[in-house]
């Protein structure tokens, strides 16, 4: 097992500076412990500047006795878990109204912006928002990715070289997760960390931004929804497992998607109609956190136990979830990410929306073989959106690219951190495969 031992250059870094050349205010926001400190220092070095640490009692005291002195502070002001004195927001708005400059403040928080109302009266249209996930493995792998390359159309989904990457090492990487704190710990460590982390938010997080009548009911709820990950959300299903009314299991998820717990997929559609009439998916905030709060160890994982391939099926999805919105967070040409299902049973796990309404679909399989069914719901999709439609791809867990038909196309899932972009256009593969029969790319001597 690889510890993390090195600093990780963020991907979403350069789309910080270059907002706050635009905005007067950034707000960095994301899990605890997921990396915001750590960038933000980065911002702060580059800038000459300090930065507030809120969560240090005397600098939190000293804040809270004057916000508005802190807040006149050179350009970057630099404050840390902002919502632990939430009167600074009320300094920056004063200082703001006064000096609207580009670049005025960088903020981190580890609720959702709009958790705190005070705020998001305060600053309204004057912020950028900034959602910060736990590291993806192209910037474990120091990588571009590929996400960039299948939403302008410039990657080659021709790979000349078959993956390398075992089962095994897919499952090392589902249960580590992203989170740095974690991932620089031996496997035992590891585990005692995600555990500590699972628990010290579920009790101290949610006290500091809301007073629930039944918080014991929250780690097993928090449980629930990780069985559920990668899976579409039943709140009906998961309030009767937990003992809890309707109501107050929705008011308790919203609670967990504050605290970025949780993130809910929704479901993709050209309409509104189309986008409300389904369930969003549920997906834990990072693999390696469900991996821990579902007891799944790596070597449970890697057994031929029915439950334990279904399980990872599950896991692997919240896992390319994770690494494709971390790299989509890089671009500024995407208009959505979401799941799509009809009523006829057609799906397709993850869908992203470019801002020109190009559509681009994915499906994951934990499977090393492909076959034709798995391509069904992508050439629904195909069908439906016509000349919208960019590529599909089913990404698997096997050593070779496939090509289907047009536009659709079965790759490695780890060519998603490898970044196998070059700049030309995907062409139409000359051959399809049927069902059991599969024809990998880099075994054809076809050039497209």
């Amino acid at each position: 097992m690889v510890i993390l031992d090195r600093k990780v250059e963020r991907g979403v870094l350069p789309v910080v500076l270059e907002r706050m050349a635009e905005e007067p205010v950034i707000a960095l926001e994301g899990a605890r412990s997921v990396g915001k400190s750590t960038l933000l220092r980065s911002i702060a070095e580059r800038h000459a500047v300090e930065v507030l640490d809120l969560d240090d009692p005397a600098t939190r005291s000293a804040v809270a006795a004057d916000p508005a002195f802190h807040a006149q502070g050179p350009s970057p002001v630099c404050i840390d878990e902002y919502q632990r004195v939430p009167e600074i927001l009320d300094a920056i708005k004063a200082e703001l109204n006064r000096d609207t400059r580009p670049g005025r403040f960088v903020l981190t928080g580890s609720t959702r912006w709009n958790a705190l109302p005070r705020g998001t009266q305060s600053l309204t249209g004057r912020l950028d928002i900034v959602t910060i996930r736990p590291l993806c493995q192209a910037e474990l792998d120091e990588s571009s990715g590929l996400v960039l390359g299948l939403i302008d159309g410039s990657a080659t989904l021709r790979s000349h070289n078959a993956s390398t990457t075992t089962r095994a090492d897919y499952i090392e990487r589902v249960v580590a997760g992203g989170f740095p704190l974690a991932l620089s710990r031996t496997a035992r460590g590891r585990s005692r960390w995600l555990a500590n982390h699972v628990r010290n938010s579920l009790e101290r997080d949610v006290a500091e931004i809301s007073r629930i009548r039944q918080a014991a009911r929250l780690p097993e709820l928090f449980a629930r929804l990780a069985s559920q990950t990668g899976q579409l959300l039943n709140m009906a299903r998961i309030a009767g497992e937990v003992g809890l009314e309707e109501r107050t299991t929705h008011d308790y998820i919203h609670l967990l998607e504050r605290l970025f717990l949780i993130h809910r997929l929704p479901a993709w559609g050209r309409t509104l109609k189309a986008r409300t009439s389904a369930a969003p998916k549920i997906h834990l905030v990072d693999s390696g956190v469900a991996a821990q709060v579902l007891g799944l160890s790596a070597e449970r994982l890697a057994s031929v136990n029915p439950t334990a391939q279904t399980e990872f099926g599950h896991l692997l999805e919240t896992f390319a979830y994770g690494e494709v919105a971390a790299q989509a967070a890089w671009l500024d040409d995407v208009r959505a990410l979401g799941h799509w299902r009809t009523r006829d049973g057609h799906e397709v796990d993850l869908i992203i929306e470019r801002s020109d309404g190009g559509v681009i679909g994915i499906e994951v399989k934990a499977s090393g073989r492909i076959t034709d069914r798995d391509f069904a719901g992508l050439r629904k999709l195909r069908g439906l959106v016509g000349d919208d439609f960019v590529t599909g791809v089913v990404l698997h867990t096997g050593q070779h690219t496939y090509a289907a038909d047009e536009k659709l196309h079965g790759i490695p899932l780890d060519r998603l951190w490898e970044g196998q972009v070059a700049r030309e256009s995907i062409l139409t593969p000359p051959f399809s495969f049927d069902a059991g029969e599969q024809m990998p790319v880099d075994a054809c001597e076809q050039s497209y």
